[in-house]
């Protein structure tokens, strides 16, 4: 009887060991890889600002975070991302809106011309079904059966079912209705916040 407790104090002893080592070698593979995981998402982002402004050259001149109550009184946050272009020239804006999807977050990027118009989107985080509400990423793209490019959203976009303009994906109603409010509400942030100046510092170059 003693021999096992000594055999099950030593066991004890071993794991806690090991455990000790494997955390200190994750906490120093997770300490080496933060750095090109930020690099990575702050390319991904300046990718996706061109993408949506439509434009290779541009730079961000200003970022704001603005936060709004939604009907339901849930705070939501937004990103606001001025840019101009090589001359100066106000381009509009990128805009990061979130809300819930039919399997979770769904959080999209979309570039505001000066006069509201939407210049283009993508899509950055959503947990979709593959093949139905995933389509969201090429469904409202310019050409496409849902079009929404060159709309102007002072009047909210909605789904055709709901008496709107806009198709909804095919057997993905919800998620479009989510797609649609994010980008209704990311253009009322958008207007909510002050235009830039051209004597705004730069502080985030974004060039091909």
């Amino acid at each position: 009887m003693k021999k096992l407790e000594s055999s099950l104090l030593n066991m004890v002893l071993v794991l806690t060991l090991v455990a000790v080592v494997m955390g200190g070698i994750l906490a120093y593979v997770n300490h080496l890889t933060e750095g090109p995981i930020a690099e990575q998402k702050a390319k991904a982002l300046a990718d996706g600002i061109k993408t949506v402004m439509c434009v290779d050259d541009l730079t961000v001149v200003k970022t704001d975070t603005l936060r709004q109550n939604d009907a339901k009184g849930k705070e939501m946050t937004f990103v606001i991302y001025q840019t101009q272009d090589a001359q100066g020239k106000d381009l509009g804006a990128a805009v990061e809106s979130t809300t819930g999807g039919f399997g979770g977050n769904l959080k999209v990027l979309v570039g505001f011309a000066p006069d509201g118009k939407i210049l283009g989107y993508t899509l950055l985080e959503h947990a979709e079904t593959p093949g139905l509400g995933a389509k969201a990423d090429k469904w409202f793209q310019k050409g496409e059966k849902g079009d929404i490019i060159g709309k102007d959203p002072k009047e909210p976009l909605t789904v055709s079912k709901d008496g709107g303009q806009v198709d909804a994906i095919t057997a993905s109603t919800i998620t479009s209705r989510a797609f649609l409010l994010a980008v209704n509400n990311a253009y009322n942030a958008y207007k909510a916040t002050p235009a830039t100046d051209a004597e705004t510092g730069a502080t985030m170059q974004v060039k091909r």
